[in-house]
């Protein structure tokens, strides 16, 4: 590593963007229940020597606090990401033969807060559109570009404790999705529950979680949900670099992931 780099990695301030794990944190209903964990094994008396242990079991969906999808995650008329049909074989008990979060490689890459609540929390269940994207981009003065990672706040994740608020977070709608596949991003995130909001089918493509089936089928983009926004917000943080690392789960449909910025 060069002098160079380890300085200017040494004067970083690393922005954690990860919400806390813990049973009773909001989770998506299809994904109940949610984070849990057990002590199984505790430090007792009476043990043959001086040294004791403890460990626990983590029992979670893989779509439980802050995590990343993997494309396998979401499917249209059946079809997978590059037109892989589920009943192909590719779909097993134990996971997917393709487009588990184990193909995908970790993000090290440029990434871009929209902060679109500003100061304010957007109205529960708001739909964020294109436009709203576009002015927190030209308010914050940042670009974005082909290959980025582009967070978006609604605000919410400062709600991350009060589930029932959480819930009904903003959420990005599918022109919103869209246009930041025009834009050739490579990956998104939101501090909500689920990027799209949970609510009614978009009235165009007939679906619920419009993005979902917009970014990871057809565009092939993760998304990254349940982040935590508020630190690098308030720093006023609007380019970065980001590093997220998706755990090697062979042929699973998402991760938990701790994702950083470096400002």
């Amino acid at each position: 590593m060069s002098p160079a780099l380890v300085d200017l990695l040494g004067r970083a301030r690393v922005f954690d963007l990860e919400q806390s794990r813990f049973a009773g944190a909001p989770s998506h209903p299809a994904h109940a229940p949610g984070f849990n964990y057990f002590l199984h094994r505790h430090h007792a008396r009476g043990a043959p020597e001086a040294r004791t242990s403890a460990s626990g079991l983590v029992v979670m969906p893989e779509h439980s606090g802050t995590h990343i999808d993997a494309l396998a995650h979401q499917a249209e008329n059946m079809i997978l990401h590059g037109g892989v049909h589920v009943d192909s074989g590719v779909q097993t008990s134990v996971g997917f033969r393709v487009h588990g979060i184990d193909t995908l490689a970790p993000l090290v890459c440029r990434g871009v807060l929209l902060d679109v609540a500003r100061g304010q929390l957007l109205p529960p269940d708001h739909a964020i559109t294109r436009q709203e994207l576009e002015q927190a981009a030209s308010l914050e003065g940042v670009e974005v570009r082909v290959g980025d990672v582009v967070l978006v706040r609604t605000g919410y994740g400062a709600l991350w404790t009060d589930a029932p608020q959480y819930l009904h977070a903003a959420g990005v709608s599918a022109g919103g999705s869209r246009w930041l596949i025009d834009r050739g991003v490579k990956a998104v995130g939101a501090d909500n529950i689920a990027w799209d909001v949970i609510g009614p089918p978009d009235p165009e493509l007939g679906v619920t979680l419009p993005g979902h089936m917009l970014l990871l089928v057809r565009a092939g983009i993760p998304i990254i949900e349940n982040l935590n926004l508020e630190e690098l917000a308030e720093a006023r943080v609007h380019e970065f670099g980001f590093v997220c690392l998706p755990l090697k789960m062979r042929g699973a449909t998402g991760s938990p992931v701790r994702p950083i910025a470096l400002a």
